[in-house]
């Protein structure tokens, strides 16, 4: 995988690039993300027929990998890969889990806006495209809309909380000093008229969730474990006794809290972690006023990371050394990461959507994100892999292939590996990147709990899981801002499974190697083990370990 001579592409590579052109010409919002070129005109259709075309598309798919012949060890892992993503997508289609999503973060009524992140604005053309893009909103979300009503016949509505606070975002950005007014304006009457429209479109979609589906909508959140081992699955790359995971992880709690307490002691002389972060906090080193000061703090820090980290610690390929830091056009207080398009002209990008009415922000618990966003984290495992055509088939480089576990589980494992290459650079910025690996692991314990209806730790009072007792435990396990973990505890209750990805990928990413260290012995190679991981793509974790580890 590590070699550098052009490979010859092969019937199984052709099966999956034609997989992925068929899939970004059905979902050109997927396309226009991935920066690809030559996109199919509109957003996508999102009604049930639209999400059957895809399913089917995935089925076909499956139907010529089982036909096509395997020609070397990339193929082998293509076959693998495309077996098991295109397979989890077929499964969660019949099993009703596409039709109707619904969800704080990562379901149609946010994919559909994001969209408008990342498309060019710089030039009269790219302005006629976005005009374009913004006159084909009512389309996309008149198709959720029949997408929410079938799954409401068929019996299955989001719970209230999700509704409530979906409501509430559609509203938001349909409002008159909401995302399309605001992004439009100025940039003439066809592109302000088009985002009226978008925005009505919106104002609709809030109306039907208030009115038609929050009378449906149940009261509990959990979706419960037969639903829940799915959806797990799908977002670990990998099947988990969720029993175990569950005790793992209030193991990794207790062992992260007194992790805690002696960085604590070396920043004040006291294990009292709550005492630690309020003089971090009181510390003008730590402290920058205003969001735009913030944004130049993550720039700098990145970009100092790429200068010290390449050509060192790791290969980054002359294409992906810069990466954009970003405020994002949202408050919701989320901090995401967008690969840069297909032609590298659009370059990765980290989002922070500062949440309304923070001005303050505190470094030493930030560094890490940086790491965790850009590099060694999303950013070099996204961009090196796109560099890859000499190798990689697109659908492999593609980040419509990632895989949860994969890619988060990384960008935990790259914090902790900052750490120890030296890094992070005060007590302070190690406590801070503790602080999120104890959220980390303070999810997996909400996430599965809640879900499977595994009963609550004594801290949180024991017994069945409730609001109360999840959000009396989430802030047991952060120094977050309120309003970032009232989200973040919106998340975990709306997308069942995607939570724990993060710590239970890490766990499997640090067995994998483990086990690849164990059997090279004295020949182990870190920069090597890295590269050779990195290159197989976002595949799934046990996809990741049989490539990794033959026979």
């Amino acid at each position: 995988m590590t070699t550098e001579t052009p490979r010859r592409p092969t019937a199984l590579d052709a099966v999956a690039e034609g997989h992925l052109e068929r899939t970004l010409r059905l979902q050109p919002a997927l396309a226009l993300s991935l920066g690809a070129a030559d996109v199919a005109d509109g957003l996508g259709d999102r009604s049930p027929d639209g999400l059957a075309a895809v399913a089917d598309v995935a089925r076909a798919t499956l139907r010529a990998v089982d036909a096509t012949p395997v020609a070397d060890d990339v193929d082998r892992v293509t076959a693998a890969a495309l077996r098991e993503r295109l397979g989890l997508e077929v499964a969660l289609h019949d099993a009703g889990e596409t039709v109707g999503d619904l969800n704080v973060i990562a379901s149609p009524l946010q994919d559909v806006r994001m969209v408008f992140d990342l498309l060019p604005t710089a030039t009269a053309v790219d302005w006629a495209d976005v005009t374009a893009r913004l006159a084909a909103v009512p389309a996309a979300v008149g198709g959720y809309v029949e997408s929410l009503r079938a799954a409401a016949a068929a019996g299955r509505v989001a719970p209230v909380r999700q509704v409530e606070a979906c409501a509430r975002q559609a509203a938001a950005h349909a409002a008159a000093d909401g995302f399309f007014a605001t992004f439009a304006a100025g940039r003439g009457e066809a592109a302000e008229g088009a985002a009226r429209e978008a925005a009505a479109a919106y104002d609709a979609l809030a109306q039907v969730l208030r009115t038609e589906l929050l009378p449906l909508a149940p009261a509990a959140d959990a979706v419960g474990p037969e639903r829940y081992r799915l959806l797990s699955e799908h977002h670990v790359g990998a099947r988990v006794d969720l029993a175990e995971t569950y005790a793992w992880g209030l193991e990794e709690v207790a062992r992260l809290r007194a992790e805690m307490a002696g960085v604590a002691a070396e920043i004040t002389g006291s294990r009292d972690v709550a005492a630690a972060t309020a003089a971090l906090d009181a510390d003008p080193a730590h402290r920058i006023e205003g969001a735009e000061a913030f944004r130049a703090w993550m720039q700098q820090r990145s970009d100092e990371t790429v200068a010290a980290l390449a050509g060192t610690h790791f290969d980054i390929p002359e294409q992906i050394r810069t990466l954009e830091c970003r405020i994002a056009p949202t408050t919701d207080g989320g901090v995401y990461y967008t690969g840069p398009s297909e032609d590298f002209r659009r370059p990765g990008r980290m989002w922070w959507a500062v949440p309304a009415g923070q001005t303050v922000f505190s470094t030493w618990q930030e560094a890490t994100t940086v790491h965790h966003e850009g590099v060694p984290g999303h950013h070099l495992q996204i961009g090196q892999t796109a560099v890859r055509s000499e190798v990689l088939n697109r659908w492999r480089r593609s980040q419509a292939s990632l895989v949860s576990g994969h890619c988060e589980g990384w960008a935990l494992y790259a914090e902790r590996l900052m750490q120890s290459l030296g890094h992070l650079r005060t007590p302070g910025e190690v406590l801070g990147m503790l602080d999120g690996q104890l959220l980390r692991a303070g999810r997996v314990v909400l996430d599965i709990g809640i879900h499977c209806g595994f009963d609550a730790p004594a801290e949180a009072g024991g017994g069945p899981w409730t609001y109360a007792s999840a959000w009396a435990y989430l802030g047991s396990v952060s120094s977050w801002h309120p309003d970032q973990l009232r989200f973040e505890l919106d998340r975990y209750l709306g997308w069942p499974g995607q939570a724990p990805s993060y710590k239970v990928g890490e766990r499997l990413w640090t067995s994998v190697r483990a086990q690849v260290e164990a059997a090279e012995g004295a020949a182990f190679d870190a920069v090597a083990f890295h590269r050779r991981a990195l290159d197989l793509g976002s595949v799934s974790l046990d996809v990741l370990r049989s490539a990794l580890l033959p026979g």
